[in-house]
């Protein structure tokens, strides 16, 4: 049986050695031409998948292509409109995520679906704490329950801390060991490694391979090819909401990949070089962005750095280096301790994002869902949200002023939507963050604070808001990148500044710039000893 491309053919049984039950020989979880519908939009047509136990099954493709519908009906948060699904070789319907729960199938997301105030014991164990006899939450018990289903991960924490106390690369393991936690027969994991570190990276990979040897079919959703092809046994790619492919990992390429999903020959991928943009433009002479001596306890010590126009300087540095805080301190939405921050020349008051705006100064920040996009308007509204003045005369909004500068803005970086008027939450990943940057263009700024524009966006998504970056920069704009793949701040930037533990290490210029000496920076001390630091200015 095959999807409704041709191209996606189910899974055939499984020989029973390979998996440490016999019984196990059919897919776990199964997708018998699945379509699902939003009104006149098409999201999934006639889709077919099967999670094999003991298989890691990598599910990609461009943002839009389905990825995220189809995971929805696998869990019970959609019913599809057409097609089958089956449990263990038995049409199933799930009418929530609770009843997919339940029977043995549970998911990870990208956004992390933790309580952030309660401890990390009741997170894990939510829904089914342990009781004692008069039916009171057994707190001891627990806590030591939890304790030990951590460190089988390698996870050593105090379970009674508050889940916001730790960092997201902790939090992230969390959600994914509450997501095993149940004896689940299949588990989705949906970029469960995009806020993670190298070795947090590693963490994960060795508990999906004990999963895989358990028998577990597992249902791995990433935009890191290297990841996909180092931990799957088999690859599903969508595109427009079909099945382009399914095939062995061992029996396709990189590059067969990213051309199925971008829908081009692998002539044309080729021809077309790497989806990134290139550094080669000159910088202009003027500095249109001067932070000086920022410093907040516990978190940044005396950063300094400046931008020309025409420049895009990248921050680097792992988790917790103290990058994001920076660009925040320098637009306002992070109060500081100490230090000043100049845009063309002229002093804007630190901890005001409404100087900063004025000044010209826009900021994209790094979690789209929870600090960029109102969930409850349009696409419209939340494109025109910062440019109201431009669009209101005598304290009222023009409708034809909104239409025609969104119009523009959907054009210019085109957005896929079925209309202004859809809501931003019913858009991919990618044409979320496109909505997001046209926001910030709608107020012509001079100096642009982009962290992580890329995230969780498909390769073509990428190279455009990449292009776009150069665009800008090319414009005169000055430009901050901040972005955990290394390859984009070494191909889209002009200088580039290292941060560790919330202190400048290093700083490279063009011709210095490569992922080598970047990470070499990493890895060294800080200068001066920002806890020492600290310790004296609690005291």
């Amino acid at each position: 049986m095959r999807g409704g491309g041709g191209l996606c053919p189910l899974p055939p049984r499984l020989d029973a050695s390979v998996v440490n039950e016999p019984q196990l020989i059919e897919p776990v979880l199964t997708a018998v031409d699945v379509s699902k519908r939003f009104g006149g939009v098409t999201a999934l047509d006639r889709v077919s998948l099967g999670l094999l136990p003991g298989e890691v099954h990598a599910l990609v493709g461009e943002n839009g292509a389905g990825k995220s519908t189809l995971i929805k009906v696998l869990t019970g948060v959609y019913a599809p409109d057409d097609g089958d699904i089956r449990y263990r070789g038995e049409s199933v319907t799930m009418r929530s995520p609770r009843a997919a729960w339940d029977m043995g199938i549970s998911t990870t997301f990208q956004e992390i679906t933790l309580v952030p105030l309660m401890s990390v014991a009741r997170n894990l164990y939510l829904g089914n704490e342990p009781r004692t006899r008069w039916r009171l939450l057994a707190v001891n018990e627990m806590n030591r329950k939890a304790t030990a289903l951590l460190r089988r991960y390698g996870i050593d924490i105090d379970v009674r801390r508050p889940v916001v106390s730790f960092g997201a690369g902790v939090q992230q393991m969390i959600a994914i060991v509450r997501a095993v936690s149940t004896n689940a027969r299949a588990v989705i994991l949906d970029e469960p490694t995009a806020s993670l570190e190298p070795r947090e990276v590693g963490q994960v990979f060795g508990m999906i391979k004990r999963l895989r040897t358990a028998g577990v079919a597992l249902l791995f959703v990433s935009h890191n090819l290297d990841e996909v092809f180092e931990i799957s046994d088999r690859i599903t790619i969508l595109r427009d909401g079909r099945c382009a492919r399914t095939s062995l990992i061992a029996d396709t390429t990189k590059l067969e990949v990213i051309a199925t999903m971008l829908g081009r020959d692998i002539a044309e991928v080729r021809s077309t070089g790497r989806t990134s943009f290139t550094r080669g433009q000159e910088v202009l002479d003027g500095v249109v962005l001067d932070a000086v001596g920022l410093s907040r306890r516990h978190q940044l010590h005396d950063v300094s750095l400046s931008v020309r126009a025409g420049e895009v300087l990248g921050l680097a540095g792992l988790l917790g280096s103290g990058r994001s805080e920076t660009v925040k301190a320098i637009f306002g939405t992070q109060r500081i301790d100490d230090g000043s921050v100049r845009v063309g020349g002229k002093r804007v008051r630190t901890g005001s994002p409404r100087s900063s705006l004025a000044a010209g100064t826009a900021l994209l920040p790094e979690d789209r869902k929870a600090e960029g996009i109102v969930p409850t308007m349009s696409v419209r509204d939340n494109i025109v949200l910062m440019a109201l003045p431009q669009v209101s005369r005598w304290g009222f909004i023009s409708p034809g002023r909104v239409d025609r500068l969104v119009t523009a803005f959907i054009a210019r970086l085109g957005i896929k939507t079925s209309g202004a008027g859809q809501n931003i939450t019913q858009l991919s990943g990618g044409n979320q963050q496109k909505a997001l940057l046209a926001r910030l263009l709608c107020i012509e700024p001079r100096v642009l604070l982009l962290d992580e524009p890329t995230r969780g966006i498909d390769i073509g998504a990428k190279a455009e808001v990449q292009a776009l970056i150069q665009q800008l920069a090319d414009q005169g704009r000055g430009i901050v990148l901040i972005s955990s793949e290394l390859e984009d701040v070494v191909e889209g930037s002009t200088r580039v500044v290292v941060l560790n533990r919330g202190t400048v290490v290093g700083e490279l210029d063009r011709d210095a710039i490569d992922e080598h000496k970047i990470m070499e920076l990493m890895a060294a001390a800080p200068s001066i000893d920002a806890q020492a630091i600290d310790e004296r200015a609690d005291s």
